[in-house]
């Protein structure tokens, strides 16, 4: 694979796969940049090289063709800011509009296409499509490692029609701090899954018992594990059907020698609501018409002191319902333990989606080592599979 610092973008239009997936609010601002800034460094290092640049995204799931709430029109102004340039936009990612304005583009000069998504061909991988986009560049960067697990037509498939394609900055970085965490990991190693279901993190957890020293199991999923060991869990959520999954990994972690903590007690509320009753249990005890939204004081005390004396820690997913506020104890204890971790020198990835989210939204991005920008995509590296996007850059 060819990485962006060995190419020289001079007099190059680059076509590059960004990740702009970014929240937006009522008034069609931007509530978080994080993607839009971590791909600023490849933009600006083409730009500086004295090419120009073709900016190509998917935002939201438009389901029936182009809609105004998920246009890329409402991200230009932000992005002209951002990058220090007046970006262009073309109104359509296709046909004669994006064709004329991509090929009167000057050196310094930013593009951005209209939503990739507006075709269904873009998420179907289709070749005619992908062809199509390819005409407007000289050469394909892909930098949205946040797609890179998926077979779309401006991710994968696009690049059999470039003979210059590299990886950008993003993808660079996240690629290394996996490889950090998957084959250069300092002992001791402890990876925290958390999140809802067993079902979304099976085989990353399996994937990860051959090599870690510590596995902390937290959220929604840890229910299952104690059902399965004959625990009274309430209406907590439960996976019925992973029941003999539980069990068949809390085995396969006692014979590899692995540390599985999972949390000992819960913070309890008597319906799904900030304000509902509260109390703490023990997770073996949770009394019926109960359910557990959060890690309780002993599980984060335990957890906490595990992660603090660990030298390499890799997180994905929270520890409770912390976009509830009265729920979201767990979740803030354990990034600060990966704070204090890190601050002794240990080494730290946080996988992407609620727990970059969580990471972020407390202040502690800067903090750790790395905040992956790309949740399943990450999750499927992790688990050893092949990313359609990456592969396509070899």
């Amino acid at each position: 694979m060819n990485y962006i610092d060995s190419y020289n973008f001079s007099n190059k239009r680059a076509l590059i796969r960004v990740d702009f997936n970014v929240p937006l609010n009522q008034q069609f601002e931007i509530t978080d940049d994080t993607r839009i800034r971590a791909a600023l460094p490849t933009i600006k290092k083409i730009l500086v090289d004295g090419g120009s640049v073709i900016l190509m995204s998917h935002l939201g799931r438009p389901k029936t063709g182009p809609e105004d709430k998920f246009s890329l029109r409402h991200l230009r102004g932000h992005l002209s800011q951002a990058i220090g340039v007046d970006v262009k936009f073309a109104d359509d990612c296709i046909g004669a509009s994006a064709k004329s304005l991509s090929a009167a583009l000057q050196p310094g000069e930013v593009l951005l296409l209209e939503n990739l998504r507006f075709y269904p061909e873009e998420t179907k991988g289709d070749t005619h499509f992908a062809s199509e986009l390819a005409q407007l560049g000289d050469v394909y960067v892909n930098d949205a490692f946040g797609t890179a697990h998926r077979a779309h037509a401006s991710t994968a498939v696009i690049a059999q029609f470039f003979q210059d394609k590299v990886a950008g900055y993003v993808i660079q970085a996240e690629l290394d701090n996996a490889k950090k965490v998957l084959e250069l990991s300092e002992r001791p190693f402890t990876a925290i899954m958390g999140g809802a279901k067993i079902s979304d993190k099976i085989q990353v957890i399996e994937n990860l018992l051959a090599r870690v020293d510590n596995l902390i199991i937290g959220g929604g999923m840890s229910y299952t594990f104690f059902k399965a060991m004959g625990g009274q869990i309430g209406n907590s959520l439960v996976e019925e059907d992973k029941l003999d999954l539980a069990r068949a990994l809390i085995k396969k972690a006692k014979e590899l020698n692995v540390n599985l903590l999972l949390p000992k007690d819960s913070k309890i509320a008597n319906d799904f609501n900030n304000d509902a009753e509260q109390k703490i249990a023990d997770n073996y005890a949770i009394p019926d018409g109960w359910m557990g939204l959060d890690i309780g004081p002993e599980a984060i005390h335990v957890f906490s002191e595990t992660i603090a004396a660990s030298r390499t820690v890799l997180w994905n997913g929270p520890m409770g319902v912390f976009e509830m506020s009265n729920f979201a104890e767990g979740t803030i204890k354990i990034a600060q333990a990966v704070v204090s971790s890190t601050q002794k020198g240990g080494y730290s990835l946080i996988g992407g989606g609620d727990s970059a989210a969580a990471i972020n939204s407390l202040g502690f991005g800067d903090q750790v080592s790395y905040v992956s920008t790309g949740g399943g995509a990450l999750l499927e590296y992790m688990e050893g599979k092949t990313l359609p996007g990456i592969a396509a850059l070899d």
